[in-house]
């Protein structure tokens, strides 16, 4: 483990102590993904190095700008990336009337489906309907070939795939069905890995990757969570970062029906995931507890050695940051790729991470114990341990 200080603007340096493995989690969410790129500015503010980044569609590509460059850089690589994504559409003065804002975010998204995103995908001159059978253009609306070339501009992948840190990815086997992770443990991964991780139908391509085609990982699991979980090697923190919450009020207009149909569909219950993976653990302590009390003479059991095998594991901490939508945040909001919202979310991210780390000193009394958990960052007060009862 090692120790550093948090360097937070604003906030008292308070001394943390880290594992040997700090992974970040990305969630996908298209434009609300600049939210991700707050909170990665936010943790090399705090001295806090990355050793693993997995990430599903937005969360892929600032994945793999995140292992694709050194840490002085990486801040500068993404900010590049959004500063080009945003460069569309016009900057409108913000308005004190809430409706008339989320008027020009909805204008925004839509301006987005009828233009593209520079540097990302633009629409065909000819619809799918009238394109070859079996083509890419009659398989989307868009062509995300713009988007290899933004990737290649800003990633070096012989850092990604022989670098410090691991980058995780995740997409799904059109014909199989099948989810998958492609991962620098394993293979060698380029731009149509991350490409694939974010080919959401039916607005984007499908992606060729040794023969097969793969969409977009959000259409099973939009977390890489589990992947983490059930791939550590060491004691791990992980930073969970969402950009869907799970819970949300009643819709009152179609805008708001829309937003939360998003939200259900790809929080992919993270909390639950989170939640069933530390009371398996709790569960499995019990049994190790047990396993100790042997009488030495077991030791060698083959039975009492399986068990051990099978119980062993190493402790997880889970710091859960989700995106909360702005009240004039419409169902466009995974959409609008203003660069006025972008520096919202962008802002809110790392305010997001100044906030837990002013509170760090919970996860360090955990991490020393060696136990695992998971913590919530509340709205205004802080990091709170999962299931303490203590409301947000």
């Amino acid at each position: 483990m090692a120790d550093i200080d948090s360097q937070m603007a604003g906030a008292s340096a308070i001394p943390v102590v880290l594992p040997n493995t700090v992974a970040l989690v990305l969630q996908g969410g298209g434009a609300l993904g600049s939210y991700q790129a707050g909170v990665i500015e936010g943790l090399a503010s705090s001295g806090i190095g990355i050793d693993w980044v997995a990430g599903i569609s937005i969360g892929a590509i600032n994945a793999a700008i995140v292992a694709g460059n050194p840490p002085d850089r990486r801040v500068e690589r993404l900010r590049k990336f959004w500063d080009g994504v945003t460069s569309a559409l016009p900057s409108f003065p913000i308005f004190p009337n809430d409706f008339i804002r989320e008027m020009l975010h909805e204008w925004s998204a839509g301006m987005v489906l009828a233009t593209g995103v520079p540097g990302f995908f633009s629409p065909r001159f000819v619809p799918p309907q009238l394109a070859i059978s079996g083509s890419l253009a009659a398989l989307s609306y868009y062509d995300s070939t713009p988007l290899r070339d933004t990737l290649d501009s800003l990633i070096d992948w012989n850092l990604v795939n022989n670098g410090p840190v691991r980058l995780s990815v995740g997409a799904v086997d059109i014909e199989s069905g099948n989810f998958r992770y492609f991962d620098t443990r394993t293979d060698v991964l380029d731009a149509r890995h991350i490409m694939a991780s974010g080919a959401l139908p039916p607005g984007l391509p499908p992606v060729e990757i040794d023969g097969r085609m793969w969409w977009d990982g959000g259409l099973v699991s939009n977390t890489p969570l589990t992947h983490v979980i059930d791939n550590q090697n060491d004691a791990t923190l992980v930073f969970q970062v969402d950009l869907f919450p799970a819970t949300g009020a009643l819709p009152r207009t179609m805008s708001d029906v829309i937003a939360r149909a998003k939200e259900i569909s790809f929080s992919s219950r993270t909390r639950q995931i989170c939640d069933e993976a530390i009371k398996l653990r709790s569960e499995r302590d019990v049994i190790r507890r047990l396993l100790a009390k042997l009488p030495a003479a077991m030791a060698d059991d083959p039975d009492v050695q399986a068990l051990r095998h099978v119980f062993a594991e190493y402790p997880i901490n889970v710091v859960q940051l989700i995106h909360r939508a702005n009240v004039w945040e419409g169902g466009g909001r995974d959409l609008e790729f203003s660069a006025r919202t972008m520096n919202e979310h962008w802002s809110a991210g790392l305010a997001a991470i100044g906030q837990a780390m002013s509170n760090a000193q919970l996860v360090t009394e955990n991490i020393l114990t060696g136990a695992s958990a998971a913590f919530d960052l509340c709205p205004n007060a802080g990091l709170k341990r999962s299931g303490s009862g203590i409301p947000c």
